[in-house]
């Protein structure tokens, strides 16, 4: 088996079909090693450029629906274009990367790769792109609709912005928090063992509880 063809039968497990197809070339072309790893709390994707000889590295969270590992994945390879043309010249998330991530989404923003909803939030999104589309809570609510729903036989999971101000709730760390008032666009809640203070993503999943042994 060609690296190509090995490279599509691992996309195919998570991006859209007619996606897989220009995703794989581009693993090639760009000579870049994609790693795929569990679920982080802290990001989505990852970028890396080459050091000491070793390729580009992106790695993708596996939990992610479709879409948004296709919208993620295109996300860290426009930070690949972008250091191959600029290196370390420009921001991270500039003008220059905004341009890089507009070019490589395009051929893909078509009823073929993502739905209705989808395509309406993420066109909104892409007229100024963001450092995560977790950053833009219209994509991301939108984007959370799609995902194969980790809560069926647990009704106790809820997104944070569905609990009253005041509720306990667990992370899936198992960390306890009291959520408190919205700052912006995220949740100021306090870890109950620390009494520290976090800012929460408003779509956040986690475990309502009713009290802490």
């Amino acid at each position: 088996m060609s690296q190509l063809d090995r490279n599509k039968a691992i996309l195919k497990k998570y991006i859209p079909e007619r996606a897989v197809e220009p995703i794989a070339q581009w693993i090639v072309e760009l000579d870049f090693k994609l790693k795929i790893k569990k679920e982080r709390s802290s990001k989505y994707g990852d970028y890396r450029p080459p050091v000491s000889g070793l390729n580009h590295q992106i790695s993708i969270n596996r939990d992610m629906n479709p879409y948004a590992f296709l919208i993620t994945l295109v996300h860290e390879i426009a930070h690949l274009t972008n250091w191959n043309k600029h290196k370390h010249k420009v921001k991270p998330h500039g003008q220059e990367w905004k341009l890089e991530f507009r070019l490589l989404l395009r051929p893909f923003m078509n009823s073929e790769i993502f739905p209705e909803d989808v395509m309406h939030a993420l066109s909104s999104y892409m007229q100024n792109p963001a450092a995560s589309s977790c950053s833009d809570i219209h994509l991301l609510r939108t984007l959370k609709k799609h995902d194969i729903r980790r809560n069926d036989n647990k009704p106790d999971i809820f997104f944070l912005e569905q609990l009253d101000p005041g509720a306990l709730f667990k992370t899936q760390k198992n960390r306890c928090f009291i959520k408190g008032e919205k700052r912006r666009t995220r949740f100021l809640c306090r870890e109950l063992n620390t009494r520290k203070e976090y800012l929460f993503n408003p779509l956040t999943e986690v475990y309502k509880v009713k009290s802490v042994n």
